[in-house]
């Protein structure tokens, strides 16, 4: 799916703004849309829970609608050759849109755009009334999903209840995620309307490749529209404005001749543009040349070994909760390069496509994940048999793919985050290998897949060493042998002698310490900064003397929000950036260490 742009021949028009809003409850939205006179008002794009001091808001569970009216320009009116798109790029977790008082699409998942053309629907005099019926409850059905039964999280007892079947019974119905973020909810990305031609450019998919100083194209375009005759020409044009080759057809090969590489930050990020004309559409795609590998237990980009410096991250800010904060964005790219981190992971959902722009630009590398966080339910039931999710998943997936696979920052796909892969080792093989197939016939650059492995019987885990990449949440230290360093570094060097005889890539995707920032101690104990700078250097001297251990990305760069709870202080504080960006002791450890240690051929030894 391709980004909204502007061009000479594609209008955009963006809805956000001020909308008006009601909270519902459970009751399923008609098929007609009727408006309500007692409307608050709500801003788009932003989730709903933090925008009004409500706790019926922060803590909603059901439906809430949106709407709001506009009135289009009259070119955009009538029989004008032009189709118009209304998109969304995120409305959490299930949206039904109504056109002037009637449905016309639903859509189930959270994190990825979804449109609809409506060029037949917008009346001559111009006024369209948009209505969003929002869905935010979760579920087994969802991803992420949701405990069901009123169980929680962190614990499923309840003092003073006698029992889970009565703590159903007393409890009001809530959002009980089994995952630890806030279940932010609402339409927290864009809304726009754009245009194209009747004949339009459908998508455009390209996948580079290097032979010596030689950069390889291959490139495949769709095209829609009653024109299917007209040409379709691609131009391939470098960032100094010069056009380094061309081509005819919908589908080829192109080459450039000393080519430029994309490189991560501090190297540069260097990207073309492939500019496709298709009759009187036209469209241009940003992208890079690189190349990605595993290859023994090395990580390749451009066919070197690659060290991953950074982060796990959440899309949170104050009163916005996860809605999309462009300033915010730049700002975290900067504090990246800031603290010398290369890289992040997208946990525990996909982001915002503007995020991924700057990545491109800025030369930030990063593993783009799905929501499927929580997959499991303990010993009490086996979730890859009873929870309704494969098709969901499978949908994620493939909408994830068709729109993040010309970027070039990404490098590596998590199919989700700590599933239960002890409890019904089978069941967990069966489920996630498939879909390890199934991720990679989907990719057209092929780049490898994993999923992230929370703290478990690594020996009983039969999947998580048939990835890629082994992607390691650890928390030796805080979780598990709390406060106890010297026994934490014992039980992780252990672990870490398991996986060096897998014979695999290895890396670090959450390890860390709750840090309340401001507290100090002389002797580090859990919760003070001094605690959390110990415990990351016990972490960082495993990593360095292990020559298949490619990377560390620590839990997590800013302070964020959770459901309430007494492991948790106003959210989850392991962030090495408080929820404001000012940053904890950690952050100035962390920006020492980076600073040493080069993105490529950091381990000495040659593992191929």
């Amino acid at each position: 799916m391709l980004y909204p742009i502007m061009n000479r021949s594609r209008s955009l028009i963006d809805l956000g703004g001020v909308w008006q809003f009601q909270l519902g409850d459970e009751t399923e939205p008609e098929d007609l849309w009727s408006g309500s006179q007692e409307m608050d008002l709500i801003a788009v794009p932003a989730s709903y829970n933090d925008q009004k001091d409500d706790p019926a808001y922060r803590n909603h569970y059901g439906w809430a609608y949106y709407e709001r009216t506009v009135v289009l320009p009259a070119l955009l009116c009538g029989s004008n050759g032009q189709r118009q798109v209304l998109r969304f790029d995120a409305v959490t977790h299930v949206a039904k849109v109504y056109i002037n008082g009637k449905l016309i699409m639903t859509h189930k998942g959270g994190f990825l755009p979804f449109e609809v053309e409506i060029t037949d629907l917008i009346p001559e005099d111009g006024h369209l009334t948009i209505g969003v019926a929002v869905d935010n409850r979760i579920s087994h059905s969802t991803l992420p999903i949701g405990n069901e039964g009123n169980i929680a999280f962190f614990g499923s007892d309840n003092p003073g209840i006698p029992s889970v079947e009565a703590a159903k019974l007393w409890r009001k119905k809530q959002n009980l995620p089994n995952f630890d973020f806030f279940n932010f909810a609402g339409i927290n990305r864009p809304v726009r309307i754009y245009s194209t031609p009747a004949s339009y450019i459908r998508d455009i998919t390209l996948v580079p490749s290097i032979e010596g100083d030689t950069g390889v194209l291959n490139y495949e375009i769709l095209t829609d529209g009653m024109d299917s005759d007209a040409p379709v020409t691609l131009k391939i044009i470098d960032a100094e404005s010069n056009c380094k080759a061309e081509a005819t057809g919908r589908k080829g090969e192109l080459r450039i001749p000393q080519v430029h590489l994309w490189q991560p930050y501090p190297g540069t990020p260097y990207l073309y543009k492939a500019e496709v004309h298709y009759g009187e559409d036209c469209y241009t795609e940003e992208f890079g040349f690189r190349t990605v590998e595993v290859k023994g237990t090395q990580f390749l980009i451009n066919g070197e070994p690659f060290y991953f410096k950074g982060f796990s991250k959440h899309e949170d800010s104050f009163f916005r909760g996860r809605g999309l904060d462009l300033c915010l964005d730049v700002k975290d790219i900067n504090l990246l390069h800031w603290i010398h981190a290369n890289s992040f992971r997208t946990s525990h959902y996909p982001y915002a496509e503007e995020i991924y722009r700057l990545c491109d630009r800025e030369g930030i590398v990063i593993i783009d994940e799905t929501p499927a966080v929580g997959i499991g339910a303990g010993e009490s039931c086996d979730p890859y048999k009873t929870f309704p999710i494969r098709e969901h998943h499978e949908q994620v997936l493939r909408d994830l793919i068709a729109r993040d696979k010309n970027h070039p920052c990404i490098v590596m796909w998590s199919m989700g985050n700590e599933p239960d892969t002890e409890h019904f080792p089978e069941s967990a093989y069966d489920y996630w290998h498939s879909l390890y197939e199934f991720t990679h016939s989907l990719d057209p650059q092929n780049r490898p897949v994993t999923f992230v492995c929370c703290q478990n019987n690594y020996e009983k885990d039969i999947v998580t060493r048939t990835m890629d990449v082994v992607c390691l949440n650890r928390y030796y230290g805080w979780y598990n042998l709390s406060g106890d360093l010297e026994a934490a570094s014992y039980a992780w060097n252990l672990e870490l002698d398991f996986w060096e005889k897998i014979g695999k890539p290895v890396m670090m995707t959450e390890y860390g310490a709750d840090t309340l920032a401001g507290l100090h101690n002389c002797a580090p104990e859990m919760w003070s900064e001094e605690f959390q700078v110990e415990l990351y250097k016990m972490y960082s001297k495993a990593f360095d003397g292990r020559d298949f251990f490619i990377g560390e990305q620590a839990w997590n760069f800013a302070d964020y929000a959770t459901l309430q709870g007494c492991m948790r202080a106003d959210g989850n504080r392991k962030g090495i950036f408080t929820r404001d960006r000012r940053p904890k002791l950690i952050a100035h450890y962390f920006r020492d260490r980076w600073e040493h240690i080069p993105n490529f051929h950091y381990k000495n030894k040659n593992n191929s």
